[in-house]
């Protein structure tokens, strides 16, 4: 073993976690453009330990892995400044532990006036108009954290529990590809999944670790459609993981097509006393809140209009046009005549960057599940988007700085230079093999 990458592991490691311990008090005394500051010099040293070679595996995990849950444990107690949706996942959970569908109230309806601690309830957003948003394999699991703690933390330390699921994952995806496991630095020290899932408890913790579970099923056990039933689920914690499936799919594989819809199926049965209902709030305004209807919410549409003007009928062509490219890159994936595990997680990365370039959500925590994919299948835009989308906060009332807009259009920008160096130096390498 190199004693000498050991010792410079456990430095970086150590200068995460201070710079972790200095996140929030910076955030909350100092601003938005401190926190910035110290994010990205955490996603540096995500980096640089994840390029670190030649140290024994099991000391590696050890050092990384000890790291990354001290970083956890650190940002556990931060107050929901980034972010207050954990409280509507304590509350669905109540809900349904008082018997009631959660798709069936807003919060501040009458019929809930009983459940409304002083802990949880006046924190709730969109309390007086939207019913939960939240799919059902979240609703269930916000249902079994809350019968053990009705509170916040609860769930984020149930949440940290699932990024270890999602590091087993990473771990046995690495070996099976050939690179060292030091690469796993790359998730576990990185600022992104540290303030979201651990400091804000975003559910989409569970939504990473169940997709990358269902790529270690298939890829490494050899179980298809075990792993694929693993990522329907993962889509119903959050949709998005959908994205993944073509890469365990083979050409006219039809039993693959019908699980998907067996599995929804399943999942929402025992919601399913709302009617439509159980759609929620995306199916009751919050396609119009976000912008997406009328394309305000896309930031590459918004820099196109900012350029010639509004078309019209420019949103539906650009919807039209991000749904043609992603199913162009699900199709190359799933038709691929020669694969290898490592092609197999370079093309779901792709599709997912661009899905998340393309539809450039406005926070930060939507871009958590292009992280795991640093480890095992980095690239430059995949750097640039998730450590650059902390560039989206404004959280600090009165801190100077660029306009939400304008920071959405540097990040793009950032995003797009990265991918162009990216095609640049593989083609480099291509050349010189």
């Amino acid at each position: 073993m190199d004693r000498g990458a050991a010792r410079r592991l456990t430095a970086l490691g150590l200068i995460g976690i201070v710079l972790v311990g200095l996140g929030m008090p910076a955030l909350q005394r100092l601003g938005d453009d401190a926190f910035l500051m110290l994010v990205v010099a955490s996603g540096v040293v995500a980096a640089l330990g994840a390029r670190l070679e030649g140290i024994e595996g099991r000391a590696a995990l050890t050092i990384i892995i000890g790291a990354g849950l001290t970083m956890r444990v650190l940002a556990l107690p931060a107050p929901p400044i980034l972010s207050t949706d954990i409280f509507r996942y304590v509350w669905d959970g109540i809900v349904q532990g008082a018997g009631i569908n959660p798709y069936r109230y807003v919060p501040a309806d009458p019929a809930l006036a009983s459940l409304r601690g002083a802990a949880v309830y006046p924190f709730i957003n969109r309390a007086d108009y939207a019913v939960t948003i939240y799919p059902p394999v979240a609703q269930a699991f916000f249902f079994l954290v809350t019968r053990l703690s009705e509170s916040p933390l609860a769930l984020k330390v149930a949440l940290v529990a699932c990024e270890g699921a999602t590091l087993v994952a990473l771990v046995g995806l690495l070996r099976l590809t050939g690179q060292p496991v030091t690469r796993i630095a790359a998730y576990a020290w990185h600022p992104l999944p540290v303030w979201e899932i651990a400091g804000q408890g975003h559910v989409d913790g569970l939504m990473i670790a169940l997709m990358m579970l269902g790529l270690w099923l298939a890829l490494v056990l050899g179980r298809r459609y075990a792993g694929a039933g693993a990522i329907v689920l993962a889509a119903l914690a959050k949709p998005f993981a959908l994205i993944a499936l073509p890469g365990l799919w083979r050409p006219w594989d039809w039993r693959m097509i019908g699980l998907v819809p067996a599995v929804i199926a399943a999942a929402y049965l025992p919601y399913l006393s709302v009617g439509r209902g159980v759609l929620g709030f995306l199916a009751t305004g919050y396609v119009e809140e976000e912008g997406l209807s009328s394309g305000a919410g896309f930031t590459p549409l918004r820099l196109w209009r900012g350029c010639v003007g509004e078309w019209p009928h420019d949103t539906a062509i650009y919807l039209g046009l991000c749904l043609a490219i992603l199913a162009a890159l699900a199709l190359r994936t799933g038709f691929r005549a020669v694969r290898t595990p490592a092609r197999n997680l370079h093309d779901i990365n792709l599709s997912i960057v661009t899905l998340l370039f393309l539809l450039s959500p406005e926070f930060p925590w939507y871009l958590l599940m292009a992280v795991p994919f640093l480890s095992i299948a980095a690239t430059l835009p995949g750097w640039a988007l998730t450590v650059g989308g902390f560039m989206l906060y404004d959280v600090v009332p009165g801190d100077p700085q660029l306009s939400f807009e304008a920071r959405s259009a540097l990040l793009a920008a950032v995003v797009a230079a990265a991918g162009l160096a990216q095609v640049a130096l593989v083609r480099r390498q291509g050349a010189s093999r």
